[in-house]
């Protein structure tokens, strides 16, 4: 039997341009609701607390608005923290020991963007299962019939120490016998959630810190800046003789890097600097790391050169923190600068895996540029193709043969995966291998499949 296939929820909660369906505050009062209902109906005894934070867009106050309303409407109270990094509103779920906690956040997405995405009270993302029975309830109207008597209306709190929280829970995570006196930082914050908090857990860590990307105005989220336009991080590296730069995205749950010779840092070489540090100290838990379909054959290669499992999930922190806790781990991330380490946090955490990446250069004494060399990563050529529908992959035309006559090109020394966006109507097709030419030639011709069947319109 086919199950039902999710219609509001993506990879990453629920996006979408704001004030267009479905990210509405109509549907967001709906959600509200459904989720309080839910929180109601389960194991809950007490009433239902509910933190909401957000990130610096300028639709931010429309959803937090309509959530609290349908939250307070049902009976439940609300935590509002303002703008935090969505893994502050995890953290501070499970430190205020709420019920729920919701990030109003579109991510890397231009600011026209906005979304929803919702952890548990323990501060994981929920499953695709509960994702599933919060749209039915949306669909049928979100608890309408439900809401509480006039007595049992739940309030709307605003938590004011909730920045200097997640400074304390941030910094707690770094050697407490190491600080970053003599490091000089660039540190893009994308003019997104976390503009205050990351420059002083830095600095009352001893950093000299340098910002971009701190002023945001509601409309400049991640605008020629942050972890996915590295450019202007890296020429701030080189113009100020910086040790390194870090970029985070607008709601600073990933983080990329510059080395101080202004080389981009990747998620990938990340992960294979920290499990490297992690193996050493015997710190790796589950003997094995998790990344997903996109990370590169190069860390593959080397992690099972150390004698550990590698494993890869579908592309999203969620899949991968979901993978990791079903396999033990402790270690595993996104090429994208999503990095999780389940010892100190529950989700993707940019600043906090900065942290560990500055302790592994305090400690060894040693340069980013030296640390990154640690692996070479094949060529990888990533093409995005906008199309009008999503179809499955086998039913494209001509896709399946032109695949198989491509994987028999790479001769085992590369990788082809093809995706549709969770977030947005594009087709990614990734090709990555020895060759730089084959695999140029190899892309074009599976994008072109696919735009020539279910291409949008220029």
């Amino acid at each position: 039997m086919e199950h039902r296939r999710k219609s509001l929820f993506g990879t990453d909660g629920i996006r979408g341009v704001a004030n267009r369906h479905p990210m509405t505050p109509e549907m967001s009062l709906k959600l509200g609701k459904a989720l309080t209902y839910l929180l109601k109906r389960g194991v809950i005894t007490h009433k239902p607390k509910i933190v909401i934070g957000k990130d610096t867009r300028l639709s931010g106050y429309i959803f937090e608005q309509a959530l609290s309303s349908g939250i307070a409407a049902m009976g439940a109270d609300v935590l509002l923290v303002g703008p935090l990094p969505t893994p502050a509103i995890a953290f501070i779920t499970q430190s205020m020991r709420a019920d729920a906690g919701i990030v109003i956040s579109a991510s890397h997405n231009p600011y026209e963007d906005n979304g929803i995405k919702i952890f548990d009270r323990h501060g994981f993302k929920l499953p695709d299962e509960e994702e599933m029975r919060l749209e039915e309830m949306i669909e049928n109207g979100g608890g309408e019939h439900l809401v509480a008597t006039p007595d049992d209306i739940g309030k709307a709190h605003r938590i004011e120490d909730a920045p200097g929280r997640y400074v304390v829970f941030a910094k707690n995570s770094f050697p407490g016998d190491l600080t970053l006196e003599g490091i000089r930082i660039v540190l893009d914050c994308a003019n997104g959630a976390a503009y205050k908090v990351a420059p002083t857990i830095l600095e009352e860590l001893g950093a000299d810190v340098i910002t971009i990307g701190v002023h945001p105005d509601g409309r400049n989220i991640n605008t020629e800046c942050g972890s996915l336009k590295p450019e202007l991080l890296r020429l701030k590296v080189l113009e100020t003789g910086a040790d390194l730069g870090i970029a985070l995205d607008g709601d600073a749950d990933r983080v990329i890097f510059s080395d101080e010779r202004g080389e981009i840092v990747d998620g990938d070489k990340i992960i294979a600097i920290c499990a490297d540090e992690m193996i050493k100290s015997g710190k790796l838990r589950g003997n094995a790391v998790v990344t997903t379909l996109m990370s590169n054959m190069a860390l593959e290669n080397f992690i099972r050169s150390k004698g550990i499992d590698f494993f890869r999930t579908e592309v999203g922190d969620r899949y991968v923190v979901e993978a990791m806790r079903a396999k033990g781990c402790n270690l595993g991330g996104e090429q994208s600068g999503h990095i999780i380490f389940l010892d100190h946090t529950t989700t993707g955490d940019g600043t906090l895996a900065a942290l560990q990446v500055l302790a592994i250069m305090k400690r060894e004494g040693r340069k980013l540029s030296e640390l990154s060399r640690i692996i070479d990563l094949y060529p990888q050529l990533l093409l995005n193709v906008k199309i009008r529908k999503k179809k499955e992959l086998s039913k494209i035309k001509g896709l399946a043969e032109l695949l198989d006559r491509n994987e028999a090109r790479l001769k085992g020394k590369g990788r082809i995966n093809i995706r549709y966006s969770g977030t947005e109507p594009i087709s990614r097709v990734m090709v990555e291998g020895e060759d730089v030419s084959l695999i140029n030639e190899i892309a074009s011709e599976l994008a072109d499949a696919i735009r020539k069947d279910i291409g949008a319109a220029a």
